[in-house]
């Protein structure tokens, strides 16, 4: 029995569903709402937000079939006990990679910024590398620290040969705040995800916010009273489902929308050399756009269609796909669930670096954003060196 199968049937043992004319009053589980449940449609129909999102048949359908067999005189099964699945981890080479994570965390850091063709300098004094600028702006933010605790941890990584001087933190702050920087980190991103490409062919596309200072204030009339909210950027990433490293990322505005940033992530994971199958990612990226992009790149794409889709005069392929949406629903449901990989990449994000940022100015906050995703990349790779045994070379050097 499927979980759905089992908490429809737990639903119609415990509880009091209700014939209203045509339609069956179903409560809800988990609080005090009720829903209606309308069989005589073809497909059966509920009100509930399962169906609303999936348009297939939810517990609540599957609880007054349920109720009409118990009606019947036929005598329903006890509910098999619903077992979350869980996966087996390599504590051994868990513990290895975390036991000594900082240590290669500044290596790899190290070899890819070692890939940086450093750009001419025709006057003016000696500026600082900047492969010693990002290589210490990525350790502060890999730490969590301000930019005077990171000293002690620059001078030691100075004694290693990482950096050729422990760069001043106000320097640090100062090259923050370039847009010149940014294609720096993004391509860096991109060459942090490439030692993973042979293991990587499922992508999930989606995006999160990360708070900034300063809030927004707006007069809601429903209401009547003034609505405070605080500030956000918007990163949108390209996320391998198996290691969750990010291949590409945009930064934006919270107002922008999702679906205008697919097209070049996609472009660029495709450019970078990774061999793509399956494309995941909500009904915020559903438009024929979209979808033609990704079957153009060779892969598949699992994008819910929005309730009011028409798939007429879009072409046969389309049309499939729509119909592999509306009319096998559980098997699409099983392929889209891999999106749910890109929801744990923000959550290692946030949970390990932050989810505020702590810069001022909004070139330094896109570029804060970047390096959490490319310390991120690298954790993945201290992970998958020891679960794995992935060796990364990043001493190519290649021009940006």
């Amino acid at each position: 029995m499927e979980m759905r199968e089992a908490r429809g049937l737990q639903l119609a043992l415990s509880s009091h569903i209700t014939r209203l004319e045509n339609l069956w009053i179903v409560p809800s589980q988990t609080g005090s709402k009720k829903y209606a449940v309308d069989l005589d449609n073809d497909p059966p129909t509920c009100t509930c937000p399962d169906y609303e999102a999936h348009r297939r048949e939810c517990k609540h359908i599957l609880a007054v079939r349920y109720q009409l067999k118990r009606e019947s005189g036929e005598s329903l099964l006890e509910p098999e006990q619903i077992v979350r699945p869980t996966y087996r981890q390599e504590w051994r080479e868990y513990n290895q990679a975390q036991r000594n994570e900082k240590s290669r965390f500044q290596e790899l850091l190290y070899q890819l910024c070692q890939t940086i063709d450093e750009p001419p300098q025709l006057m003016g004094r000696p500026r600082a590398l900047l492969a010693d600028i990002i290589f210490c702006a990525g350790v502060k933010v890999y730490e969590a620290v301000s930019g005077r605790r990171n000293m002690s941890d620059l001078r030691e990584a100075h004694q290693r040969g990482y950096v050729t001087s422990a760069v001043h933190y106000n320097t640090t702050s100062k090259y923050l705040e370039r847009a010149e920087l940014t294609p720096y980190l993004k391509e860096l991103i991109t060459q942090s995800a490439l030692p993973l490409k042979d293991i990587e062919s499922e992508f999930c596309v989606d995006s999160s916010g990360f708070r900034i200072r300063g809030t927004s204030t707006w007069f809601n009339h429903k209401y009547g009273k003034e609505i405070e909210k605080s500030e956000w950027l918007k990163l949108h990433v390209m996320t391998g489902r198996c290691s969750n490293v990010v291949a590409a990322v945009e930064v934006s505005d919270r107002k922008a929308h999702d679906t205008l940033f697919f097209p070049p992530l996609l472009n660029k994971t495709a450019e970078a050399g990774f061999t793509l199958r399956e494309v995941s990612g909500d009904k915020g990226y559903d438009s024929f756009k979209n979808r033609r992009l990704v079957l153009l790149k060779g892969a598949i794409p699992y994008i819910p269609f929005r309730s009011d889709a028409n798939p007429e005069g879009k072409g046969a392929l389309w049309l499939r796909m729509y119909h592999f949406f509306r009319y096998h629903s559980d098997e699409f449901a099983g392929y889209y669930h891999k999106r749910s990989n890109v929801e744990s990449t923000f959550s290692m994000i946030k949970r390990k670096f932050g989810e505020g940022l702590r810069s001022r100015t909004e070139t330094a906050q896109v570029n804060e954003v970047l390096l959490k995703v490319l310390c991120h990349n690298i954790c993945c790779l201290v992970g998958a060196m020891y679960e794995i045994g992935v060796e990364p070379d990043f001493m190519v050097k290649e021009p940006f």
